[in-house]
């Protein structure tokens, strides 16, 4: 399966909200999604994402055969770390295990570093998160270490893991 990053559109909201209605994605995301995640949540992010300040805001469908199957995203940190990005991303649970977000990471990674002057992207997975390290190991990343209970998820103290590619790397 041949994947492509591109620009949001409103008419995504449905697929959106169909693969953010799922419990197993929603574990391995950070807090703050609705359950189930309507098409309306969809539009609302969609909306936000396409007017994001385009420097420090780099959001995209993920997509495969033209259809909508993950969102995949890199946020700029700032002050000290203005040069610096969070990755972000999620696919629909019937892509899992395809390398289709591994292609994806870097699509992203190789946009960002050409259209901007970052300089380092981050990730940070939870520790449990296998498949979501895995990617990130494909797709270059290097692995800097564990953070140590660094959140709370369903009411468990998880550790986290550092990932991070350089522009220098690539």
């Amino acid at each position: 399966m041949i994947c492509k990053i591109r620009k949001w559109e409103l008419s995504d909201a449905a697929d959106l909200a169909a693969a953010l209605s799922n419990k197993k994605i929603q574990e391995n995301l950070r807090d703050g999604l609705p359950y189930p995640y309507t098409e309306q949540d969809g539009m609302d992010y969609i909306s936000a994402m396409l007017g994001a300040d385009g420097d420090g805001t780099f959001a995209f469908a993920v997509t495969v055969d033209g259809k909508v199957a993950g969102s995949i995203g890199v946020f700029r940190q700032g002050n000290i770390h203005r040069q610096t990005a969070e990755l972000g991303y999620h696919i629909a649970e019937r892509y899992w295990g395809k390398g289709i977000m591994t292609e994806a990471v870097k699509q992203i990674c190789r946009y960002v570093f050409e259209k901007s002057d970052i300089i380092r992207i981050y990730a940070e997975p939870f520790a449990h998160n296998a498949a979501s390290c895995r990617v990130l190991e494909k797709a270059g990343f290097q692995y800097e270490g564990t953070l140590r209970d660094n959140a709370v998820k369903n009411g468990k103290v998880i550790d986290m893991k550092m990932y991070a590619l350089l522009k220098t790397e690539r």
